[in-house]
């Protein structure tokens, strides 16, 4: 997968397959700059979980792997899938997550 080759979808638009695994596909109604904001803070966490883990900080790494889920909960990957939910809620999910994110990296 690359960003010339978008991976495949299922027909329904649901999931992604990459090697032949299913992954929750993102909330297509999400706007691109939400939605890559979102990304750059599902990254950062990440590295931080890797950080963490590697200097055998417990409190960092759970720390961050709770970023990790806010961040795919407010794309839609995680929690209540996106298409059972409302143009209200979904909205409401990336909003409330891409605030809470957005205070985890000011403090």
């Amino acid at each position: 997968m690359n960003a010339r080759h978008p991976p495949e979808r299922t027909p329904d638009g649901h999931f992604v397959v990459v090697d032949g695994r299913r992954w929750r596909a993102t909330d297509p109604s999400l706007p691109e700059e939400s939605a890559a904001r979102l990304r750059r803070h599902l990254m950062a966490a990440r590295r931080a979980v890797r950080t963490a883990t590697g200097a055998g900080d417990r409190e960092a790494e759970r720390s961050a792997r709770a970023r990790v889920q806010r961040a795919k909960v407010a794309l839609g990957e995680r929690g209540t899938p996106w298409w059972e939910q409302s143009e209200e809620e979904r909205r409401r999910r990336w909003q409330d997550g891409l605030a809470r994110l957005d205070a985890d990296t000011a403090d």
